[in-house]
């Protein structure tokens, strides 16, 4: 449970958020969060006293799945929303059971962050069939697009393409790469794999000589860096990861062979979570491509307009930025998570 302070700061960052929302992006004017909309001849709307909404998590395989998911649950505690969420342990079949049981207790919304992209039809027509629209939270489907309401989250491709680009000025253009990638099949790992590479096609000093999935987990980049630099040794001149906790890993990987993370190997990750900024701090990582977790807020605003059958964009993208050493220690403090 949030302490009064907590709910206090909790609540101000939610209306904050939700403020921003109204006023940059393509949504219909928002209904006020603590009653329904009793205009005449019009049937009721709904508040976010009044909604219940699903959420199918993925998993908790990182520092930023644990920050995506305290935010949720955070902002439906702020907001009165009561929600029903469920943590399918990265499995997809988890996953898929959740929602099931979700349509069963016939909530309003429901919100997926997908596991991977493909697999989702059928359960997806489940929902559509219960009249229950589907919000993708974070990651990608791989299904028609009437098979759910909008997708919210970050552009994984460009992310791919900001780390490249950072690679390339680290390394000046030369380099012997080696990739974490996130989890097979996910979309994340998909485009960020992707983005890196139409970047490097403009350098041709620049090859990755080695690229093996982590799953996104600290653990997996432990051990599969472990491997890369058994194999590869002081031949690797620069890490791509596609998260902070598989380069955290690989941090330790890299200083257990005898070599310096950041200064032998150059380093550049996504996701900027504390992790990242503390390796930075420490000179151990160079850079952090930014991929915001905390979408709580938002994904209840799009809930309850959805709920409401207020029109919303087929895609609601997240702003962020990159960071690096130089401001490491000043930024820190500020980061959510």
């Amino acid at each position: 449970m949030m302490t009064k302070v907590t709910r206090i700061l909790m609540r101000a960052v939610v209306q904050a958020v939700l403020f921003s929302i109204a006023g940059c992006e393509r949504f219909s004017p928002q209904v006020p969060a603590d009653h329904a909309s009793t205009s005449p001849g019009a049937e009721p709307k709904k508040g976010y006293k009044d909604l219940i909404v699903g959420y199918a998590q993925l998993g908790a395989e990182s520092e930023w799945r644990s920050a995506n998911t305290a935010s949720v649950k955070e902002a439906a505690e702020v907001l009165g929303v009561e929600l029903k969420f469920s943590d399918a342990q990265q499995k997809q079949e988890n996953q898929i059971k959740a929602i099931r049981s979700l349509i069963a207790q016939r909530v309003d919304v429901i919100g997926v962050a997908p596991l991977t992209e493909t697999g989702w039809d059928h359960v997806f027509k489940e929902a559509r069939e219960a009249g229950i629209p589907i919000i993708l939270v974070d990651r990608r489907a791989a299904v028609p697009p009437d098979l759910y309401v909008t997708l919210m989250g970050s552009d994984f491709l460009e992310e791919g393409r900001k780390a490249a680009r950072i690679v390339a000025e680290l390394t000046n253009g030369q380099a012997n790469i080696v990739e974490l990638v996130g989890t097979i099949d996910s979309a994340p790992a998909n485009d960020r794999y992707r983005g890196f590479r139409e970047i490097l096609k403009d350098y041709p000093g620049m090859k990755i000589i080695a690229s093996e999935s982590g799953d996104f987990t600290l653990a997996q980049g432990k051990e599969v860096m472990e491997a890369f630099l058994k194999t590869h040794g002081r031949d690797i001149t620069a890490l791509y990861a596609h998260n902070d906790d598989m380069a955290l890993g690989a941090i330790k990987a890299i200083e257990e062979y005898g070599l310096r993370p950041g200064v032998d190997i150059k380093i550049v990750s996504v996701d900027a979570a504390r992790g990242a900024f503390e390796a930075m701090i420490a000179g151990k990582l160079n850079a952090t491509v930014e991929c915001n977790p905390l979408l709580g807020p938002k994904f209840l605003q799009l809930a309850l307009q959805v709920a409401n059958g207020e029109t919303v964009p087929k895609w609601v993208p997240s702003e962020e930025g990159v960071f690096f050493p130089g401001n490491a220690k000043e930024i820190l403090p500020t980061r959510k998570y």
